[in-house]
This record gives structure tokens, sequence and C-alpha cells, in this order.
């Protein structure tokens, strides 16, 4: 279903604010996963772990729903639609994934940020996880960047079917 253009943009706009949102977070979010793992401060590492839930809860999450969210509006409004490009279907499952990961990882975060609440030394409380997270995420919001600039060729079974539906149905001159 093609909309009109002011809805289009409109959408696109959202899209894309949401998602580069959540890549610029995911950055962000590395950042703090990396001073959390090369500090030789205590307080800087338990500082850094106590903050990454609730900055996941408030900053990642929502992002991440919101660029689901606008990026299924897109594929209805646009004539991209979601299932005749594989490069849409890659993109909404780099989407799916990474949100889900984020969701399943959410108790993790919780956990270390209460051994970080506790006078636990630095080393009990370091965790290379969020750093290793954090940068599978970062790839595969920019394999998604990638795929949205560059829109691969190819086509699904069903755009094949939509496309000749199309031309079959066109009226001959």
């Amino acid at each position: 279903m093609a909309a009109s253009a002011p809805v289009r943009k409109t959408a696109l706009v959202a899209h894309i604010g949401a998602s580069v949102g959540w890549l610029g977070a995911v950055f962000c979010f590395l950042t703090l996963a990396v001073v959390g793992v090369s500090s030789s401060e205590a307080d800087v590492v338990r500082g850094v772990y106590r903050v990454m839930e609730p900055v996941a809860w408030f900053t990642l999450v929502p992002l991440a729903f919101a660029s689901l969210v606008t990026g299924l509006v897109q594929s209805w409004v646009t004539p991209w639609g979601m299932l005749r490009h594989y490069w849409v279907l890659f993109k909404l499952a780099i989407t799916v994934v990474c949100t889900g990961v984020l969701l399943l990882y959410m108790p993790t975060f919780e956990a270390m940020a209460q051994i970080a609440a506790t006078d636990a030394p630095a080393e009990a409380v370091r965790n290379p996880s969020p750093l290793f997270h954090a940068a599978l995420a970062l790839v595969a919001l920019a394999a998604a960047m990638v795929l949205s600039v560059f829109k691969p060729k190819g086509l699904t079974r069903y755009g094949w079917r939509r496309r000749t539906q199309r031309i079959s149905v066109a009226p001959s001159a």
C-alpha cells in the first residue's frame, strides 16, 4: 500500500531518526563498555556498570522498538513493501534479532549493576560481555544501514509474483 508523499516522507524521517539514534546509542554504549573494561579506577568501573542498565532501558530498548515499528510502517507505506525484496527482509531480520538479543540481555545488565553497587573490587565488576555485544550490535546495525543505502537487487518469490501480476494486468496500448 503506497501512501502519499508527505506520509512516506514523515515515516522515512521517523525511521531514520530512530535507526540513527539506535546506532548512536550503541556506539556510546560501546564506549562505556571500553571504559568499563580498560579503566584502572574501581569507582569508574563500578560507575560504568551501574549506568549501563538504565541507559539500556531508557535509550537502547525504546530506540530499538522505534526502529522496528517505523521500519514496519515504512514497508507498509512505500512501494518497497515488506516481503518483496530480500534486502528489506534482511533488515527486518537484523532489527528483530538485535532487539531480541537486547531484551534477553537486560537481566545481565541488572546483575552487573547490582554487583557494581557493592564494594566489590573492580575485577569482580569488570565484564567484557557488554563490549562484545555492543560491537556485534554496531556491526549488525551498520549492515542494516548499508542495505538501506545500496538496496541490492533481488526480489523474493512473492515480489516476482507481484511484479508479474502488475505486468499482466497492465492495459495494453
